[in-house]
């Protein structure tokens, strides 16, 4: 007998669908010149804070659990000179991408799966030495999957903040 997939992930993932499909929506109506727009002047801008939730979900998702193909291109995959986080077709594939990754997880995360620790690399242990940083603990995947989606929550929330204060529509998910 197989396990079934976690009920707790099948009640996240919709949810989590639908922030995804408004942060694409939102992305797409925004101009470079918006994407550089910052909450104010210390803050990073729309477009870093939007490449800043994508490369936590390539941190938590890849580096850490191993998801996704080796072979994927986590970037645009556009050769251009122009910086990925100030052209907002590169940032929604960037988006897409990565979520194929979360919805493959969730789609097949088991009762078991949830419950497996997952170790950092040795290469971040050492980085974060380095840096005169503690080590990073073990995390089960289930930790991982929510410490995801929080960022993403606490950052949704900075996003409509910048847009709504440069004058932009807010990010909405409803």
């Amino acid at each position: 007998m197989t396990e079934q997939t976690s009920p707790l992930v099948s009640f996240y993932k919709q949810g989590w669908e639908n922030y995804q499909q408004a942060l694409v929506k939102t992305i797409a109506a925004l101009s470079s010149e918006q994407l550089a727009l910052p909450i104010a002047a210390h803050t990073r801008s729309i477009g870093e804070l939007l490449d800043h939730m994508i490369g936590a979900r390539f941190n938590w998702f890849y580096l850490w659990m191993g998801e996704g193909d080796p072979a994927l291109d986590w970037n645009d995959g556009d050769d251009n000179d122009e910086p990925t986080l100030s052209r907002p077709a590169s940032l929604i594939a960037m988006f897409e991408k990565s979520w194929h990754v979360i919805s493959s997880v969730l789609d097949r995360c088991t009762s078991a799966d949830l419950e497996q620790l997952v170790s950092p690399a040795a290469s971040h242990q050492a980085w974060l030495r380095n840096q005169g940083k503690p080590e990073e603990v073990a995390h089960t995947r289930q930790w991982i999957i929510w410490h995801v989606l929080e960022h993403e929550i606490h950052h949704g929330g900075e996003l409509s903040l910048a847009l709504g204060s440069n004058g932009l529509e807010d990010f909405y998910t409803w």
